[in-house]
């Protein structure tokens, strides 16, 4: 990521703390009211001909419905993009002024804003910036003067030697259930569904609200906040249950009204010491692999998403301007070893996430590791077979559950799919994270040994974990458990174990629901159904009675607390 540095305005008489922060000058009796504004304006990005700005400017005076920030530069630097605010530009006077979502402006709050603008020559950072007219002070600025440091400052393993955020609405929804509180303090990710969950839906806390709590949960120590980013134009165009917003080709609403505010928020000085990793955009890039084409698992929709590129767009946009700040370590949705680990997928796949990640202007170095198994049920280690295995003169890899799958498990296929991706051309000491939330399989039918050697079949299906009917099988799973705890670094080439997945939070609806939401209803979720080619056609194994996506199932979180493994 950039490199920014912190430079003296000698003219606002600046004095430097102790912290190497830039901090304006006022005499000591004065107070808030003698500040009306400041402005924090960073260059987090140079290059020949172009840069990358982040603007952030604290009122302190009363609240406002509305606000505009104006400047001048001394140079030729012209605006040619934004997020977070609209911008605009006469000669060297550019205005800034506020969208329609974000307009109100409190008292002692701050308002974040970016944009890409070219220049040749200098790059000087404007003298004077003012708010609705009156002059503010200015905190810091200044940008690189050296070459970008592709690295920045990010630690190898974002979640070694820290906390991880508790989101304290799923921690209350689960402390409400019986027997909720075992597991009530355990992190989960916190899901960026649509446009509205940046501010909030319905009252409940939006982005900033959670940072805010994560930096009181952090006090003095290192911690992790964990972000799903879910939103891509066309999304799941496989599965209808939690299908989106944005329609196919609506691939700039979700650069400039979905991603960008997202980066601007995240990029706010204010959260500079969270460790902020993100999950990009899960089951999109697998679709276009498996789902698409002559395949018997394609679907049009999948067919439309790869032809217009936009799951390839988006993804490497969000990277590219989510990557942009220092303190955040994207990880990409990989998919799982029951979707990818077919020779036919795994390759591919690979080859597909390279795609993504150099694409709209994201680089490698965007990408800090990869997750696999979010929100599904993939058996963590599967002990009592192996993919070597030989049983009445057949393989493994012939039973009716493998299939000719080339991993029987979900570690193994992370730290395989992770060699693969480095031999690609991602960078080698990418990590992965695998969601163990509702992977344990414990219970009265977990398997204890292996199963009978009669036919390989028997011998699989008697000694696996993972009971459901087939890997397929991805909505509210029946006998389903919570599995490992979250832990850091817990085997090779593995990040972390994450509940990324909030448990008791409903895959899909078991029946339809009419809602505002944009989520369909998929058979996928209902127990009377029969399969598709992308289950062998074996009944869905779901749970019935389900709400739509994202809502509170209590069902399913009593079903994953009794079959945990390890047990509560």
């Amino acid at each position: 990521m950039s490199r920014t540095r912190t430079v003296l305005l000698a003219a606002l008489a600046l004095l430097v703390g102790g912290t190497g922060t830039a901090v304006a000058a006022m005499p000591p009796d004065a107070g808030p009211a003698a500040v009306p504004c400041t402005v924090d304006y960073k260059v987090q990005n140079q290059w020949d001909s172009g840069f990358t700005a982040a603007v952030t400017v604290t009122n302190h005076t009363a609240a406002k419905s509305s606000w505009a920030v104006k400047w001048s530069y001394a140079g030729n630097q012209k605006i040619t993009s934004g997020w977070n605010a609209n911008l605009s530009q006469s000669g060297n006077a550019v205005t800034a002024a506020n969208e329609s979502y974000n307009g109100t402006l409190s008292t002692g709050s701050s308002i974040s804003f970016g944009f890409n603008a070219s220049y040749s020559g200098t790059n000087a950072m404007p003298a004077t910036f003012t708010l609705d007219g009156v002059t503010c002070n200015v905190d810091g600025g200044g940008g690189p003067t050296d070459p970008p440091d592709p690295t920045g400052p990010k630690v190898d393993n974002p979640y070694s030697g820290a906390k991880v955020y508790v989101n304290p609405e799923w921690s209350a929804k689960a402390a409400a259930e019986t027997g909720g509180s075992r597991i009530a303090n355990q992190p989960t990710g916190v899901w960026l569904d649509r446009t509205a969950a940046i501010n909030g839906v319905n009252g409940g806390m939006g982005l900033r609200d959670h940072l805010d709590e994560a930096l009181e949960q952090k006090g003095s120590d290192e911690l992790v906040v964990q972000l799903v980013i879910y939103n891509l134009p066309g999304r799941d165009c496989a599965a209808l249950a939690s299908n989106g917003e944005l329609g196919p080709t609506e691939i700039d609403k979700y650069k400039t009204e979905y991603i960008d505010p997202i980066a601007a928020i995240l990029a706010d000085p204010k959260y500079a010491d969270l460790r902020i990793v993100t999950t990009v955009e899960i089951d999109s890039l697998p679709n276009l692999v498996t789902n698409t084409g002559s395949r018997p698992t394609a679907t049009p929709e999948c067919d439309v998403m790869k032809a217009n590129g936009n799951y390839v767009k988006g993804v490497g946009y969000a990277l590219n301007k989510l990557g942009d700040t220092e303190n955040v370590y994207n990880y990409v949705d990989a998919g799982h070893h029951g979707w990818i680990g077919w020779d036919d997928n795994f390759g591919p796949s690979a080859d597909l996430f390279k795609q993504a990640a150099t694409a709209e202007g994201a680089t490698v170095n965007d990408v800090h590791g990869f997750i696999t198994n979010t929100a599904n049920y993939s058996a963590l280690k599967e002990d009592h077979f192996t993919i070597n295995d030989n049983v009445a003169g057949k393989s493994v890899r012939e039973s009716k559950w493998v299939d000719w799958n080339r991993y029987v498990d979900e570690q193994s296929f992370a730290q395989a799919f992770r060699d693969k991706l480095v031999s690609v051309g991602f960078n080698s000491d990418i990590g992965m994270l695998i969601d163990t939330s509702r992977n344990g399989w414990g219970g009265a039918s977990r398997p204890t040994g292996p199963g009978a050697t009669t036919s390989v079949d028997t011998y699989v299906d008697g000694g696996r974990y993972d009971r459901r009917l087939n890997t397929g099988n991805w909505c509210n799973q029946s006998g389903a458990g919570l599995g490992e705890r979250p832990q850091a670094a817990p085997a090779s080439g593995i990040d972390a174990y994450v509940w990324m997945k909030p448990p008791g939070e409903s895959d899909g609806a078991s029946k339809e629901i009419p809602n505002d939401e944009g989520k369909g209803f998929d058979r996928m979720c209902d127990p009377t159904y029969e399969g598709n080619p992308r289950n062998n056609f074996n009944m869905s194994g779901a749970l019935p009675d389900a709400p739509l996506s994202g809502h509170w199932f209590s069902a399913q979180f009593q079903e994953l607390m009794k079959n945990a493994y390890p047990a509560l």
